[in-house]
């Protein structure tokens, strides 16, 4: 990711985009085999109290992934001026947030997790079990949320390889410990639900003890050190506000697109149990399209960043160039590749004939429109490489807010049905598209890009 490297600008995108991509569909496909292995080996119910817990999850997930993305914008940054030091600094600072917030969650939700279930509406029948997984996997937080800072530092510096590393092993020692706390294997104890809690800590756990030998072994730059422990003992507060305020909006921006999702599932869900089918195969086959089109926008958020610390302004228009031409090949060709076999891929999830066909019918009114979203993530994370986070923020949740939830109301009263509500999340990526490239093209472009660190 060298800024001043003679090497193609393609070529180095595409090198640092295949393990991204390949990182973000292992990490989906873990979940998925981790709930396949509780609701075979355990029982609907069971799948039913994780499911439960996942609201709260997901809320502070956000809060991450908005921590990691400030953080990997101004470590990207500092890393494309080689100012190693500055590195970090933020690193460290990240990281003493992380922890501090990984503790407080972790004793509080862990003590108050019978309280926090109740809240959320646990089923009766189900209560005891969502207690009870939830109280481990809130314990557990500080690893994972190390984990997901720790990678995404890591991407800052133009690292994806290791991130993927991790990731598999994480993803291998979590699907190996499952079975065996369920059927207590090897004299093991049977440990029912919370065994996908206490595997999924055991993956974050191994993961974090391999990235500090790894990279101390390998003397990475971000290799725990003296000078690191330094930096999380004693935060620099200036850049860990700086580091707040480049990436709530990113948090926020996920929670709106969340209870966004609610609300078109409580539309879906008025078309009868067949629309609900639909809905859940057709999130499965869009979630692995949307994928690549996220990641080639980390990506090219990342290249920004670097040649902006570079004091390489000039290449800000070719990595914009060169991440859109990726977004048309990579996330069209997945495109094509699903029309052309929509049967076959909407089998995977569904047996029943009538409903295939609706999925089909539903897949081919708005799968095309990805590739729209996969340009629009392209402009905002160039724009959020150089501290643009706001309008890049407004205008996703006005696509959102303003267009996909009144769109998909309206349309869904109409004759159209339950094709609607997809031509409403149609609109709102193409709206998303053209209103981020426009601010980008007639606003951001002609502002003065300097760097933050």
């Amino acid at each position: 990711m060298n800024p001043f490297s003679a090497r193609p600008l393609w070529q180095r995108f595409a090198i640092f985009l295949v393990p991204l991509m390949a990182s973000n569909i292992l990490q989906a496909l873990s979940g998925t085999v981790n709930s396949i292995y509780v609701g075979q080996m355990i029982g609907v119910e069971a799948l039913a109290a994780i499911a439960t817990y996942f609201p709260l999850i997901f809320l502070l997930m956000s809060f991450m992934i908005g921590l990691s993305a400030g953080a990997t914008t101004l470590i990207g940054q500092a890393w494309g001026a080689r100012d190693i030091a500055k590195v970090k600094v933020i690193a460290g600072s990240a990281f003493a947030a992380t922890i501090v917030f990984g503790l407080i969650v972790g004793v509080l939700g862990g003590t108050f997790a019978e309280q926090i279930m109740m809240a959320l509406g646990a089923p009766e029948n189900i209560r005891d079990m969502a207690i009870s997984y939830a109280r481990i996997s809130l314990f557990g937080m500080p690893a994972f949320f190390l984990f997901l800072v720790a990678t995404s530092i890591l991407r800052g510096v133009g690292d994806t390889i290791t991130p993927l590393l991790s990731l598999i092993m994480s993803m291998v020692v979590s699907l190996l410990v499952t079975p065996a706390l369920i059927l207590g294997w090897g004299g093991l104890p049977q440990l029912g639900v919370t065994a996908a809690a206490w595997a999924t800590i055991a993956g974050f756990v191994t993961v974090l003890i391999f990235l500090f030998v790894y990279m101390r072994a390998r003397n990475m730059p971000l290799a725990p050190d003296r000078d690191l422990l330094a930096a999380i003992l004693r935060p620099d507060w200036k850049l860990l506000r700086l580091t707040l305020k480049l990436g709530i909006p990113a948090g926020l921006q996920m929670i709106i697109s969340s209870i966004a999702g609610i609300v078109v599932v409580g539309l879906v869900n008025r078309f009868g149990s067949d629309a609900t089918a639909a809905y859940g195969a057709l999130g499965q086959v869009m979630s692995y399209v949307q994928f690549p089109a996220m990641s080639i926008g980390i990506a090219a958020s990342i290249f920004a960043a670097q040649a902006i610390g570079a004091r390489k302004q000039d290449q800000l228009g070719p990595i914009t160039r060169t991440a859109l031409i990726m977004n048309l090949i990579v996330t069209g060709t997945l495109v094509v590749l699903a029309y052309l076999f929509s049967e076959a891929v909407v089998a995977l999830f569904l047996t029943d004939p009538e409903v295939v066909q609706l999925t089909e019918d539903l897949l081919r009114v708005v799968l095309w429109s990805i590739i729209c979203f996969g340009g629009s993530v392209v402009f905002s994370g160039v724009m959020r490489a150089s501290g643009t986070v706001y309008m890049p923020m407004v205008i996703s949740l006005f696509c959102i807010i303003g267009i996909e939830i009144p769109g998909a109301i309206w349309l869904s009263g109409t004759e159209l049905g339950l094709r609607g509500i997809w031509i409403a999340y149609a609109a709102s990526f193409t709206a998303m598209l053209i209103l981020q490239a426009a601010w980008y093209q007639f606003v951001w472009k002609r502002k003065k890009i300097v760097a933050l660190v």
